[in-house]
């Protein structure tokens, strides 16, 4: 009898705690249950009842690793069209000023995703979240891939696009379970994954359309984004945000967090005009190389994308200089080297040396692999509760450089040729060291890195 009583006692404590758990749900909470962006999610008041839990997983090795191959997986989405320009555009009949717009149409789309959804990553469940939009990542790659003409074709890139900027709600959520000492190697390690993707998804394609055609380049992606999906909601913890603020105040605190975070700035600046220019010159890159007297063919392009692949190596040890509190010289040495990159290029060009292009492309894709990497450090470090919103804002920022890049491309080859390309490259990057010097001359409070 004395234990059917306890365990009656227990019950009913059971039942009181769950009665106050249930009116502890606030109304906003309530109707946020009822919101259409979380009905489309597949989001319930489930989560809203349990965002108050801590998240205990840790970072491990093998999670680690997951997190940079899904990364390299989803970037390489956006660059599969840069060394294809020459094929796709001719293929959907597009004119030679327009055709870079296969690129910068998902650059494009990428951006708009990275202030529309990302910030996501600081309101709802992470696993979920990713999974949704890898899918809807997938559902564009197979529209790319099937589509008849160039109008479809530019829709599915763009939705594609959108639907990609997933691999930045993950880098944020793998800086949460990272311990503060070691964030910058963690980042280092999944953003070296991430910028793998971008530097093989060049010669990869071009190897794949050499034998199969340009178009099964996103249907075999298509497939191997399903099947990430499965292996990320296997294999990924949750991650329960603790933000109340509903979706459209969220969306205003991007203006707050950018107006009034002076690193997000710099370092948003140091990078649009680093990527800019690294875009500029993989758009065009491939139409120097299949033009005379060099006339590459898509296998030749891919094995000369393929040496870009090496200045990935970088990115983890740019994290740890920044650990280190290394960032300002590290900063510096990047911009420069992506100036004498430039440089280089335009030696090669009026050589028509392959050999010296080569560097030169090595060496901007280190350069810029470094900078993303100590910008990404830099502001992973400003505060928890906005690290989603803030790597959306450092990254969408970029990637308008970026997207500018892409699109000067077509139109600087067909009116300067490969000079006008370095030449735009190399004044960019020189524009944003020159600002990154005054670094030196603004106060920063209590030490903080800028």
């Amino acid at each position: 009898m004395p234990i059917q009583s306890e365990a009656c006692a227990r019950r009913s404590r059971r039942s009181d705690s769950d009665r106050t758990s249930r009116r502890l749900l606030s109304p906003y909470e309530a109707f946020s249950a009822r919101t259409p962006v979380k009905k489309i999610l597949g989001f319930g008041s489930t989560l809203l009842m349990t965002a108050h839990r801590t998240n205990t997983a840790q970072i491990t090795p093998g999670l680690t690793w997951l997190f940079a191959v899904a990364d390299g997986l989803i970037v390489a989405n956006l660059y599969y069209a840069q060394p294809l320009v020459g094929v796709i555009g001719p293929a959907l009949n597009l004119p030679r000023e327009a055709i870079t717009l296969v690129v910068t149409l998902t650059q494009i789309g990428y951006g708009v995703g990275l202030l529309l959804l990302v910030p996501l990553g600081d309101l709802l469940e992470n696993r979920r979240l990713i999974v949704v939009l890898l899918f809807g990542t997938t559902v564009g790659l197979i529209g790319t891939g099937l589509a008849p003409n160039a109008l479809t074709f530019l829709l599915a890139a763009l939705f594609t696009g959108i639907c990609a900027s997933c691999a930045q709600i993950l880098v944020p959520f793998a800086a949460s379970l990272a311990p503060p000492a070691h964030r910058g190697r963690v980042v280092g390690n999944i953003m070296g994954g991430l910028l793998t993707g971008i530097l093989l998804a060049r010669p990869l394609a071009s190897l794949i359309t050499d034998v199969l055609g340009w178009r099964a380049v996103y249907l075999l992606s298509a497939a191997a984004s399903a099947a990430l999906s499965v292996l990320l909601w296997r294999g990924l913890p949750e991650r329960h945000p603790n933000s109340r603020i509903r979706y459209v105040p969220f969306l205003i605190s991007l203006w707050h967090l950018l107006r009034d975070t002076l690193a997000l700035r710099r370092r948003a600046a140091y990078h649009a005009a680093m990527f800019g220019a690294f875009s500029l010159f993989w758009s065009a890159i491939a139409l120097e190389l299949s033009a005379p007297p060099i006339n590459y063919t898509q296998r030749g392009i891919a094995l000369f994308a393929l040496i870009g692949a090496a200045g990935a190596l970088v990115a983890p040890l740019a994290g740890r200089w920044a650990d280190r509190g290394w960032t300002r010289p590290a900063t510096a040495t990047a911009l420069l080297l992506g100036v004498i990159a430039f440089g280089i290029c335009a030696i090669g060009g009026r050589a028509h040396s392959v050999p010296i292009l080569l560097a030169g492309g090595g060496l901007l894709d280190l350069s810029t692999s470094m900078n993303l990497v100590l910008g990404q450090r830099t502001i992973f470090a400003l505060g928890d509760a906005e690290r989603s919103r803030l790597n959306a804002l450092y990254i969408a920022l970029f990637f308008m450089g970026g997207g500018v890049g892409s699109a000067l491309a077509g139109v600087a080859w067909a009116h300067g040729g490969w000079l006008r390309v370095c030449e735009i490259g190399g004044g960019s990057i020189l524009l944003a060291f020159v600002y990154f010097t005054t670094e030196f001359l603004v106060r920063v409070p209590n030490n903080a890195e800028i």
